[in-house]
Order: C-alpha cells, then structure tokens, then sequence
C-alpha cells in the first residue's frame, strides 16, 4: 500500500435547511440525505479516487450502519483488511444540518471509532511500515494517534495529521512530530492559543509551531486557498471562484487530494494546488463522498 488512512468512519445524517434554527426553535428541513462519511473514511475514499493505493485502519460497529461502510470503502477502491466490528457498540454517527448559504453545522458520536486503540496499531505495524505515507486525524483517540507517531518516526515513514476537529487536549509535542500539519484557520488558533484574524496573525501562529519542530505546515482558507509554510519559506495559493452548494467534507476532499498527489509527484506545491481545485470542486455538490470525483472525471 502506499497510502494509510488510520481514522474514523461516520454515516452522515444530513439535512438540508433554510436557515438554522435558534434554540428551541423546530424548523421543516427541505431534504433529508443519508450517506458515509468521518473524516478517515472520506479522505481514503478521495485519496483512492483519484487512483491512489490506499489502506484504511478504523472500527465499525455491530449495527446495520457496518456493513454498508464497509461496503462502500470497497467500492471505492478502498483496501479494508483493517477495518473491524466493535460487538455491542454503534457505528459512528455524524447528523448535519446545511443552510441555503452552504453553511453547516456537525455534531459527531464517535461510537466504534473510540476503539481504535494502540494495538490495533501494534497488530498492523509490519504493513504500516512499509506504506509511502500515514494519513491521521483527531476523530480517534489522542493515544493511538501518538503510538502511530512513534511507530512512523521510527520506521522513516511520513505522516500527516489533519488536525481536525481541533482540541486543546492534542500534545503539540507529539503534533510537531508529523511531517505536515493541515489545519483550517480555527483549528490553528484552538491548537495554538493564538489569534488568526489574518495572515500576519496566521504566521505568528505558524512559527510557534516551527519552534516545537514542526516541518511543514499547510493553513487551508477555504474559499481563500491555502497557507503554506515551511521554515522560512511560506506561500499563499489561491482558490478558484465556485457556486458552493455544501462545503461538507472539503477540508477532507483537500487532505485526500494532497496525499495522494503528495505520494504520485513528490511535489509539495503541486499537491496543494491539484488540493485546492479537489475541494473547490466537492463543494458544488451536495454530500461529502458523493460529490468527490475520480481521476478521470477530475482531470487536474
């Protein structure tokens, strides 16, 4: 494999609404959707579109949730002998509601995915040796993302961590450790206490990062592009002009997108730049696998 997702799995319960409802207001969705997602599986699923070789490690649970998962990362081109059922526990579970202006709001029940412990990390440590690059994300516990960490330094194996969704809690110590760190701009100031109202700010923010050792650091913008930083060096991509529809799971159809650029062309700018395009264009659809394309329809 040349790819390794170690992440989560949701089912997204998404509805589609005019405008979000105040506390204790009931409001009538216009339109309901059902479909897979979690910030792993959505990232694999991207990365093995757009013909990436890509191994997902996560936990489903006993219920009726489990099989279409699993089902779906495979039909996906998805490799899920690590993919395993927690007995007597739910799937996770991601309701959603998005607003005519594309907005959303998530609210996450991680379920089976807070099984996802070190020796399932142990267990697969022959096989995540050998990959090209570890993908991570903060919708598992801190402790495996930490074990994954130590296994990839050691082995010479580099890692993205996709810091999301951002907590106070995650030891920037074991965070500097990975290769990239990919958070948006909210993420950036939970992480690291500082304000990140613009670039300057973002910057700052940036190099209290560098001084704990941190390689690369891409800062994505959403509809401003991306932040890229790297010891001295930093550049600004830009993002092309879009009709959002749902911005759901672009910050996942941009990880998935790099890392699989990242492992194809070795080319860090151009990786961020395919990035931007991938998730520019997963948001003039609605869903977040859904509106993902393959390579061929993609065409960057």
């Amino acid at each position: 494999m040349e790819i390794a997702v170690i992440g989560s799995n949701m089912v997204d319960l998404v509805a589609y609404i005019n405008k979000m409802p105040k506390l204790g207001e009931t409001l009538e969705a216009d339109d309901f959707a059902m479909g897979c997602g979690g910030k792993g599986a959505n990232q694999a699923v991207a990365a093995a579109r757009l013909g990436g070789k890509v191994l997902m490690m996560t936990r489903v649970g006993d219920d009726a949730f489990a099989d279409n998962t699993i089902r779906n990362l495979e039909e996906c081109g998805v490799d899920t002998r690590f993919v395993e059922r927690v007995p007597g526990v739910s799937s996770g579970v991601a309701p959603i509601m998005v607003d005519r202006d594309s907005h959303n709001r998530i609210l996450i029940i991680p379920g089976a995915n807070k099984h996802l412990l070190p020796p399932a990390i142990d267990a697969a440590a022959d096989t995540l040796r050998q990959c090209k690059l570890i993908v991570m994300q903060l919708e598992i516990p801190l402790e495996t993302i930490y074990h994954t960490i130590a296994l990839a330094n050691e082995a010479g194996v580099p890692v993205i961590l996709n810091t999301a969704p951002a907590t106070p809690e995650l030891d920037l110590a074991w965070a500097c450790r990975c290769d990239f760190l990919v958070p948006n701009e909210t993420e950036l100031e939970i992480l690291t206490g500082m304000p990140v109202e613009d670039l300057p700010q973002i910057e700052a923010a940036a190099h209290s990062l560098f001084e704990r050792g941190l390689k690369h650091l891409i800062v994505t913008l959403g509809e401003k592009g991306a932040l890229y930083m790297h010891g001295d060096e930093k550049r600004h991509f830009t993002a092309p002009s879009v009709d959002a529809v749902d911005t759901t799971g672009a910050g996942d159809a941009f990880v998935g997108c790099f890392a699989q650029t990242l492992v194809a062309s070795g080319d860090i700018n151009r990786a961020i730049e395919r990035a931007i395009l991938y998730a520019s264009n997963s948001v003039t659809a609605r869903g977040t696998q859904t509106s993902y394309l393959d390579a061929a329809a993609f065409g960057h």
